[in-house]
């Protein structure tokens, strides 16, 4: 009997999940229950300072998790600003950012205005002796890294940055709480590979509207290795540990968008950290047939194992993202992470109320903001004939 024919066998006799994985090869498909609902331990007032980007909606929701409330606004480009009020119309809408700023009502400002911009929001934040959490890129030039750590060691303040794909992805959490436990061993390499769509169908990711001028202009939207790659830098900090790190080679180029010279949409980096090795590819062609805007994948290796998270779509088997596959020396699992925890919101509060670093660790995060800056600085222009 054929192994296909044997486990179908074994389904129709109505053995468990756990019998099928008995036989050496066989794959175990396991689904985490629902996470259990935690109450929120604390409260706090925020306000929203710049909404250039759709992330927005979804910081707003991991704060409000933790226990938030939102209570102002402000943003400036009108499109943006009539779905912000739509969505919260109950909160007060400012005429500048200086109101939201100042305000001393408060206890944290979230940013996700254009990403050259936000670092001088959040120097202004923690001067007034709030809290920020940046959209990614947090942080675009090495002058501006430089002066976000100034003022946090003059202020004590908390200058975070949600590198969501990590943080806000139940997959990616779930991963990292198995390497915590040593499932496949000290982790050796990760690698990243982060496709993304420029014209997408809406949603907290991107929006349904065409993407803005600055999108476009490396200047304010960071480049690529610094923008969307500072996700995967946090990722490979996280997921081996590194405390301190180099990149080791980095390139870039402008393969399909001519008429936009300041563009990139391709590029590429390698990473040495003190504890591990990492590789990130970055690219803008994911195409419309995918059915959602990046086919997102993280590749962790380890001594005795590794894994692998499919974190948006399973292509060309299920529409449905969350998909951690974990091989060790015993067992291949498939493991269903849709009902997973995201512990990032309650713990981000916290920390703003206990001043801990539960939910990023602040150094880890500026460091991330660092290699990423700095790939995309010394980074090789590549241009392919043809």
């Amino acid at each position: 009997m054929g192994r296909n024919d044997r486990r179908d066998f074994l389904v129709a006799a109505g053995l468990s999940s756990a019998a099928l994985a008995l036989a050496p090869g066989d794959v175990k498909a396991e689904t985490l229950p629902p996470a259990l609902e935690v109450k929120p331990q604390h409260h706090i007032r925020f306000a929203v300072c710049g909404i250039s980007h759709d992330h927005i909606h979804g910081m707003i929701e991991a704060v409000r998790r933790g226990g938030g409330e939102l209570v102002a606004g402000w943003g400036l480009e009108p499109d943006k600003l009539a779905v912000f009020r739509k969505r919260y119309p109950e909160v007060t809408i400012a005429a500048t950012q200086d109101e939201i700023i100042n305000r001393s009502d408060i206890q944290l400002v979230l940013s996700s205005h254009i990403a050259s911009e936000r670092a001088r929001i959040g120097v202004a934040v923690m001067k007034t002796g709030k809290d920020f959490l940046a959209d990614k890129p947090g942080i675009t030039t090495l002058e501006d890294l430089a002066l976000v750590r100034q003022t946090i060691a003059e202020t004590g303040r908390i200058y975070a940055i949600l590198y969501s794909e990590r943080l806000e992805v139940r997959a990616a959490v779930y991963a990292g709480e198995l390497i915590k436990q040593g499932v496949i061993g000290k982790v050796i390499q990760t690698i990243n590979i982060a496709p993304h769509q420029i014209v997408q169908r809406g949603g907290l990711a991107g929006g349904g509207s065409g993407r803005p001028e600055w999108f476009w202009n490396d200047a304010q939207f960071g480049g690529i290795l610094c923008d969307i790659g500072s996700h995967q830098v946090d990722q490979f900090l996280y997921y081996t540990g590194s405390t301190s790190a180099e990149v080791v080679s980095a390139q870039v180029a402008n393969l399909r968008h001519p008429e936009r010279p300041n563009f990139q949409d391709f590029g590429d980096m390698t990473l040495r950290g003190d504890r591990g090795l990492g590789y990130v590819r970055l690219d803008w062609f994911t195409p419309g047939g995918l059915g959602t805007w990046g086919d997102g994948r993280l590749f962790v290796l380890g001594t005795d194992g590794y894994l692998e998270i499919r974190k948006y779509v399973d292509v060309a088997v299920a529409n449905r993202g969350n998909n951690l596959f974990v091989v060790d020396g015993r067992r291949a699992r498939y493991i269903d992470c849709a009902n997973g925890p995201l512990p990032f919101g309650h713990q981000f509060v916290a920390d703003i109320v206990r001043r801990t670093q539960t939910a990023q660790d602040q150094t880890q995060c500026l460091l991330a903001a660092e290699l990423s800056i700095l790939a995309q600085k010394n980074a090789t222009q590549v241009t392919l004939s043809g």
